[in-house]
């Protein structure tokens, strides 16, 4: 059998478009897959680093913009606004937290990667990300307690961030030090792992949600609608209003818009209704299908550019 012509081999942000659509399709696929996420969380942040340039990471944290102000708007501003923008649509209190929380949480911890796949600058999402996961243990406990009166442990999230970034910082590290220049030829391999472990994240972040949809059809849909509304209007918001060209402001929408949902979710625990579960796994349908929309975007520019 012949081999499919590289042009045919759907690329990144397909593929996380099909790894939804195929875990909502085979839910005993999802289900599978499902103990695999912590495994494929590791990797996708270990592939990240070990790809990104250490030097423009040490750029992005040497500019203020980067290193201080956007992890601010990230976890602080865009939760306090999406509070009261919730308040003003008159959304019901357990919705209008679930939406607080989602917007609480650090980026996604494949934002880098995914920024990767489409072009974009990969260090500003693992700065900002990594930044925003150490903020994480303040902020989210905080906004939970003045929106819900929820209570989260701030200890257990900090161990949650600390054993997720550290363990893949150590390897990397080690492998940088003792293995750069076999490191330096397998770029390619390196980022396959990435789109492999996200490829399988976002097939197992679809466990159980087709039980769920099925059960209310209704709430569903609107979960959907407002998940997909709050996340391109974040991105939106992200990219018209800060500065940069086209790629650095897309590069931020993606910070502001996808976010560690699963993160807060697992925080949450028994808290967590099943309503705001159902709102939670919504959020994960704009993650993984609007990078093939933005994708477009870019290939569209480039093309308005050329003479």
């Amino acid at each position: 059998m012949r081999p499919l012509p590289l042009r045919l081999i759907p690329r990144g942000p397909t593929l996380l478009a099909l790894g939804v659509l195929l875990g909502l399709a085979c839910p005993a696929l999802a289900d599978l897959a499902r103990p695999l996420m912590p495994t494929t969380i590791f990797l996708i942040v270990l592939g990240t680093l070990l790809r990104i340039d250490s030097q423009a990471v040490i750029a992005a944290l040497r500019r203020p913009s980067l290193s201080l102000l956007l992890p601010a708007i990230v976890m602080v501003a865009c939760p306090l606004l999406v509070g009261v923008a919730g308040r003003a649509l008159n959304l019901s209190p357990e919705i209008a937290l679930a939406v607080v929380l989602a917007v609480s949480a650090p980026p996604s911890s494949g934002t880098a990667a995914v920024a990767r796949m489409l072009g974009l600058d990969g260090a500003v999402p693992l700065v900002v990300t990594v930044l925003s996961m150490v903020l994480a243990p303040v902020t989210v406990p905080l906004l939970a307690g003045w929106f819900g009166g929820l209570e989260i442990s701030a200890i257990e999230l900090a161990l949650r961030l600390a054993l997720l970034i550290g363990s893949a910082e150590g390897v990397a590290f080690l492998v940088r030090r003792h293995a750069a220049s076999m490191l330096a030829g397998l770029g390619e391999v390196v980022d396959g792992i990435v789109v492999t472990a996200l490829l399988v994240f976002a097939v197992a972040t679809m466990a159980g949600i087709r039980a769920q949809i099925a059960a209310d059809v209704q709430a569903a849909t609107l979960f959907l609608g407002l998940a997909f509304a709050c996340n391109i209007a974040l991105q939106a918001a992200g990219a018209a209003l800060l500065p940069g060209n086209l790629g650095q402001r897309l590069t931020v929408g993606l910070i502001l818009g996808n976010r560690n949902v699963g993160l807060v979710w697992s925080a949450l625990g028994a808290a967590a209704s099943p309503r705001m579960a159902l709102y939670f796994a919504a959020t994960q349908f704009p993650i993984y299908l609007l990078p093939r929309l933005i994708e477009t975007l870019i290939s569209r520019k480039s093309e308005e550019a050329k003479p």
